[in-house]
């Protein structure tokens, strides 16, 4: 990670560019509960951190874009007069961005820009959205286009599906670009449709980096979501009106498991059963009841460990620390899998001592020392000033 902060960002554009910038942010995200549900038109019970992918702009009078990654210390430049193929690495989230811009009928400027992130990479905290909202946010600016939000989601999600290659949802997006600032989002992935569920101050979000990255996840990802066409095609053959596995119950993947091959079962069972539970996690949440919030968190991480099979022995080590840790309600994993993070509900009271507690007997049994952190649900995409 960079050693630059966020604030020093207009000064270092100003010294590299002899101009001054402005600046934009887009937040990353922890998701409470409902994983891998978001592309199968699902629930999904996400927050915006107040940890944040930041971009420094200034325009051009031509049409070639000049980034500089202050993080990696990386350059690229790209002509959007001129034909793109994707390079494998950082600069695809960024020029992929351009170009679903340009071709959503947004005729962007040339621009300078220098992308920093205090998010960590690869943790599950969704890095990636962050930098595709923070790059649009800061593009459709300097071009003096206004900003639909929820456009600029499906921009940022079509960027990562057709650009980078990575079959996402549109969860990471609409909360980067959405977040409600103390509150968690209920979204729907099928209609977007969002309400804010107010995180009560009575119990805090805690983030726990495990500091690994296993690197099947993003080709293991992309066979999750065949796996669940692969049971809507199946199951709707005699459930009428199923599209996508939003559309059955729980009650009906039970009473029509022989129909599916058993690894496709465990799959969409895990979907079917976590959409359910997110539902009921914002009812526990609305009316306090915590203890049933954090047994659906629990029982979410049991259901991502064996019927998804997106866990890792560093994640499940991580959650059973967590749940031992006084006065945490539940703990599962957060994010795509195969390492990253895991979340926490807790009581207020006991958050400062659990970074205390869970941290050095992770460390003791890993040698990894882990990233914990108290998250506050902060605002989605936007200006800054500092």
């Amino acid at each position: 990670m960079t050693l630059l902060a966020p604030e020093n960002l207009p000064d270092f554009f100003k010294r590299r560019h002899g101009r001054a910038p402005q600046l934009f942010r887009a937040p990353g995200r922890v998701n409470l509960i409902g994983e891998h549900t978001d592309y199968n038109d699902g629930f999904v019970l996400p927050a915006a951190l107040d940890l944040a992918t930041y971009v420094a702009i200034a325009p051009r009078e031509d049409r070639v874009i000049k980034v500089h990654s202050a993080n990696l210390n990386a350059d690229f430049v790209a002509d959007l007069d001129a034909p793109q193929r994707a390079a494998g690495d950082w600069s695809d989230y960024v020029l992929g961005v351009a170009l679903e811009l340009e071709k959503s009928g947004h005729r962007l400027r040339g621009a300078e820009m220098i992308v920093m992130s205090v998010l960590p990479m690869g943790s599950g905290l969704s890095a990636s959205a962050a930098l595709e909202a923070s790059v649009g946010y800061a593009l459709l600016s300097v071009a003096g286009a206004p900003i639909d939000r929820l456009e600029l989601a499906k921009i940022c999600q079509r960027a990562e599906n057709e650009f980078v290659g990575m079959r996402c949802g549109v969860m990471d997006q609409f909360i980067s670009c959405h977040g409600v600032e103390g509150c968690a989002l209920l979204l729907d992935c099928r209609s977007l449709e969002a309400r804010p569920v107010p995180i009560d101050p009575k119990v805090r979000i805690l983030v726990c980096n495990t500091m690994v990255r296993h690197q099947l996840a993003g080709s293991e990802y992309n066979l999750r979501r065949q796996d669940c066409e692969a049971a809507v095609a199946l199951l709707s053959q005699t459930i009428e009106g199923v599209r996508a596995l939003r559309d059955v119950s729980v009650a009906e993947i039970e009473s029509h498991a022989a129909l599916l091959p058993e690894t496709i079962l465990k799959r969409a069972r895990h979907v079917v059963t976590e959409n359910a539970r997110v539902l009921q996690v914002v009812a526990a949440l609305e009316a306090d009841d915590f203890e049933t919030a954090g047994e659906l968190m629990n029982a979410s991480h049991a259901s991502l460990r064996d019927d998804y099979n997106v866990s890792c022995p560093e994640l499940d080590l991580m959650v059973t620390l967590a749940r031992a840790a006084p006065g945490v309600f539940g703990a599962r994993m957060t994010g795509g899998g195969f390492g990253g993070c895991a979340v926490s509900l807790v009581e207020a009271s006991e958050a400062e001592r659990f970074a205390e507690i869970v941290g050095p007997s992770y460390e003791e049994k890993t040698g990894l020392k882990p990233m914990i952190f108290s998250c506050y649900p902060g605002p989605g995409a936007g200006p800054v000033v500092f």
